[in-house]
């Protein structure tokens, strides 16, 4: 198995943090069940003050070939092109296996 994490800051021109968090949250989310090999999805959104994101993605695919096939799914490009690349300021990710 794979893990895959991502840690974002929203952009300072973002009005409603809160909401776009959840927006991009329930979206994300909603793709478990609908691409192959995504075994697990996080969105976590209220991090302590120290945090230097806004948001996290906790993410398990079943293989590394899982998680390169997700990367490149219609459904989860319409939500990165879409909502998540629109709202972010930078991106940090990491990814291991487990």
């Amino acid at each position: 198995m794979v893990k895959h994490m991502i840690v974002w800051k929203l952009k300072d021109e973002i009005k409603d943090k809160e909401a776009r968090k959840q927006e991009i949250k329930n979206a994300l989310e909603d793709l478990v069940g609908k691409i192959e090999g995504l075994q697990e999805m996080h969105i976590l959104t209220n991090g302590f003050d120290c945090s230097s994101g806004d948001l996290m993605m906790d993410s398990t695919f079943s293989s590394l070939s899982a998680l390169q096939t997700y990367q490149k799914h219609p459904l989860h490009v319409a939500i990165a092109d879409g909502l998540v690349r629109p709202s972010v300021s930078s991106r940090l990710s990491y990814d291991y296996e487990i």
